[in-house]
């Protein structure tokens, strides 16, 4: 199951109460197909629609819908040969709208009645009054019957009104009644343009909205050009919000008032009559418009006000298209809410059930029964996670899974049952020596200060709950370590990455972002003298392509297993050494990235496994060939923007200034970071000069013998940095660990305003006199933590201690047992 499960869940299966829209309209209809594309009137407005974004990309969701060529002629034909009940039913059931409220007062040819439309939603249909069409309406029928309509006359028959947005509230009865007066003057059939008798009617028809508590809806923002856009923004009501006459009102400000989200929010959040519907912006701008768009809304604005609709009009792809794009929209915005801290994935799911669904139905007093789904017509996101196809009922086991401070992964295994009745939320019990165990024993070392007195709590995240692509009758999950639920354990490596990721944004509003490069050796057994003996799967070159070849059954697999778990790979070939491959990952926020290299490692061990081979991330499976190195790419970004490419503030080495600073901190706490990075003996037999892996204290601009390399890749402007790259971090490193303490090192460099040396251009081995080796051994690593106290005060003294006990414990048993290293395939 994939990350967000439980988010996703619930926009799927939530039904749509849609509370703006408008008539669909017949297929002879003189309203042409392309403006379901856009705002736009008029044929010369309307021949430039089709190079919008908006039309690009719904074009082909109509076309994926229908099964056509992407086409406007062959979705028009489609439209045509199926008939308009059928099409509407398609895009009907897709969009899964239970409730749906109509403005028929936007009159169009040939539209459908509103009962028509009763036959495609399940729940209710109601009636949105349009007020400046009734009275438009009411004058033409009095006027047209011979009455002789006065003003008075006129005042007993209004009911609401919608109009725009700078009212007079303190019009006299006199200046009103000249104003009807001038409207009738106008002629038949009436056009209401008089602003005057626009303010009074919008005032009458509040008044009315409180008197029988029914709220108002308002255009604001963007929409056709009738709308004045200068005047539709709708800070221009709070003379009418501040005016104690209307506090009791109820107003739904339409449209997101796109481009004035924010001002919409605002308003939302500080009057307790204004309200929030963002139709109309969802779907008609881009992808990331559309999210900047809700995200203001929701920047200050009570979730409780905040509601859906598909403002669709005419035709029914309009409303398949609004609902598609506000499931997807919402899923990303809060995702995000989630990854960020924001919000809880329960207050996600609440949110999504209240903006979608719940708040209408209050606020528009909407008595609807639940009605069961049918998820097998859903498909609203090409960009989300795809879910297998094996039924829940198939599911047997979940797997827990967590890693240790030696940088093992272990799990614990409990039936789904008891996983859903207990496990999900109280989590399962583990002895605190969990964090105490090296590679080699698996029990607390001497000096962690961690034993078998003593348990806590695997609280499983459920953000990160997946079906296991190989073992389809299971799941697996991540874990958090607490004392008890709820209170974070100090040794929890997790929430130490946490914790310091926090700090960065909290002080710098930074962001770190990684990606893992995996190396790692496939083994095959073979008997060789009576014994098991693991050797290398083959022999062959660098990026050869008969290494891939022979490989290929197991990298596909490994490769769709990944893509399953929502996990980008970006790139896969033959490395240097024998029976060795690198999988590249894609680039994410670093926590998001820790995981996704859990699952990694997880997905290629198994899969190895699958086909009867051993893969191992050990850093030097054997000591005469390649290493294995786990590299990982550095980046930061603010807002959602890198920020290490260079700016306005850039540095001569194709850097910001922030870049440096905090790379200048990793570099400078460089010796005790490998203690996290390359956590065992085995380690330092890897980093070793003339072999790419960074053995000096050094940095370089795409030197590959540096343990820190600046990168310009494919698509940054040529002399820019767009992040840089930490040679000297293993497959036995604990992911959270590593970034943790890398973030630590960046924080140290920002608050210091550190700058680096002079990049070393050449390989360090040739200059070896005057630049300084990085620790040869496990063991000068630790010495140098020893002494780093910034280490202790950002990592935690408690988890530190735990961390160096392990360490030594390490270094003694490895060297006394010289060739137990070997065994490490079966652990790394």
């Amino acid at each position: 199951m994939e990350k967000f499960a439980e988010l996703r869940e619930a926009i799927e299966k939530v039904e749509l109460v849609d509370a703006h829209a408008h008539n669909i309209v017949a297929l002879d209809s003189g309203v042409p197909f392309i403006s379901c594309f856009s705002e736009a009137t008029g044929d010369e407005a309307l021949s430039f629609v089709q190079h919008t974004i908006n039309f690009k990309r719904s074009l082909r969701e109509i076309s994926d819908l229908y099964g056509t060529e992407t086409s406007l002629p062959a979705v028009e034909e489609f439209r045509r040969s199926a008939g308009l009940e059928a099409i509407t039913e398609t895009c009907f059931e897709a969009a899964r709208i239970s409730t749906l409220l109509i403005d028929d007062g936007f009159e169009l040819d040939k539209m459908q009645e509103i009962k028509w439309h009763q036959k495609f939603v399940p729940s209710k249909v109601g009636r949105i009054l349009r007020i400046e069409r009734f009275v438009e309406q009411l004058i033409d029928e009095e006027v047209s019957a011979g009455t002789n309509l006065t003003f008075d006359l006129f005042l007993q028959n209004i009911a609401a009104y919608r109009s725009g947005l700078d009212i007079n509230a303190e019009i006299t009865h006199e200046q009103a009644e000249k104003a009807f007066n001038d409207v009738l003057r106008a002629g038949n059939p009436v056009r209401i343009t008089n602003k005057t008798f626009i303010d009074n009617v919008f005032i009458l028809g509040l008044e009315l909205g409180i008197k029988f508590h029914m709220p108002m809806q308002i255009h604001t923002g963007f929409g056709d050009k009738d709308v004045d856009l200068r005047l539709s923004n709708p800070l221009h009501l709070r003379n009418i919000l501040e005016n104690k006459r209307f506090s009791s009102s109820r107003i739904v400000l339409l449209h997101a008032s796109y481009p004035f989200s924010k001002e919409a929010s605002y308003l939302a959040s500080v009057y307790p009559q204004v309200y929030l519907d963002f139709g109309l912006a969802i779907p008609k701008l881009s992808f990331h418009g559309m999210i900047s768009s809700l995200k203001e809304l929701l920047d200050l604005a009570p979730i409780k006000k905040v509601m859906f609709s598909t403002d669709g009009c005419a035709f029914p792809e309009t409303f398949y298209l609004g609902a598609k794009k506000a499931r997807e929209v919402m899923f990303s915005v809060l995702r995000d809410a989630c990854i960020v801290g924001d919000l809880s994935i329960q207050d996600a799911v609440a949110a999504v059930k209240d903006i979608f669904a719940d708040n209408a139905k209050e606020f528009y007093k909407i008595n609807v029964a639940e009605k069961p789904i049918k998820l097998e017509v859903v498909d609203f996101a090409s960009n989300l996670p795809v879910k297998t196809s094996a039924s829940d009922e198939d599911l047997m086991l979940v797997r827990i899974i967590w890693a240790d401070a030696s940088g093992q992964q272990r799990c614990r295994v409990v039936p789904q049952k008891r996983f859903h009745d207990v496990v999900k939320k109280n989590g399962v019990g583990l002895t605190c020596a969990c964090m105490g165990m090296t590679s080699a024993v698996d029990g607390p070392a001497d000096g962690t200060n961690l034993s078998g007195v003593g348990e806590i709590r695997l609280i499983p995240d459920m953000l990160t709950k997946y079906r296991i692509p190989w073992a389809k009758q299971q799941e697996m999950v991540l874990a958090d370590m607490h004392l008890t639920p709820g209170e974070a354990w100090e040794y929890c490596p997790r929430e130490a990455l946490r914790r310091v990721s926090k700090l960065l944004k909290d002080e710098f509003n930074l962001v770190m972002n990684a990606g893992f490069e995996n190396e790692f050796v496939l083994l095959k057994n073979i008997a060789r003298e009576g014994k098991e003996e693991w050797v290398p799967f083959d022999t062959r070159p660098y990026c050869s392509t008969s290494a891939f070849d022979a490989a290929f059954p197991v990298l596909q697999e490994v490769t769709a297993a990944l893509q399953s778990l929502n996990i980008t790979v970006e790139q896969l070939h033959a490395e240097a050494g024998n029976g060795q491959f690198e999988i590249v990952l894609g680039y994410t926020i670093c926590t998001r990235a820790a995981d996704n290299l859990v699952f990694t490692r997880e997905t290629i061990r198994a899969v190895a496994r699958k086909h009867g081979l051993l893969a191992t991330f050990l850093p030097k499976y054997a000591l005469d060939d390649i290493g294995s190195g786990s590299h990982v790419h550095i980046s930061l970004s603010e807002n959602g923007e890198n920020v290490f490419m260079a700016r306005d503030d850039s540095t001569e080495y194709g850097m910001s200034k922030v870049g440096e600073e905090f790379m200048a901190g990793v570099l400078n706490h460089l010796p005790s970071i490998l203690v996290f990075t390359a956590p065992i003996p085995n380690s330092y037999d890897r980093i070793q000069p003339n072999t790419w892996s960074g053995a000096y204290l050094c940095w370089g601009k795409e030197n590959k013998e540096a343990p820190l390399r600046t990168a310009c890749p494919p698509g940054v402007p040529d002399g820019a940095v767009s992040n840089f790259e930490i040679k000297v971090c293993d497959g036995c490193a604990n992911p959270y660990l590593a970034l943790a303490s890398i973030i630590a090192a960046g924080l140290d460099g920002l608050r210091r305003h550190l700058k680096l040396p002079k990049p070393v251009d050449e390989n360090p081995d040739n200059r070896k006199e005057e630049i300084q080796r990085l620790p040869k051994s496990l063991s000068e690593s630790v010495e140098a933590l020893e002494k780093d106290a910034l280490m202790r005060d950002l990592i935690g003294e408690k988890l530190l201690t735990a961390i160096k006990g392990v360490r030594k414990a390490e270094i003694k048993y490895y060297s006394e047992n010289k060739d137990a290293y070997k065994k490490l395939i079966h652990r790394y």
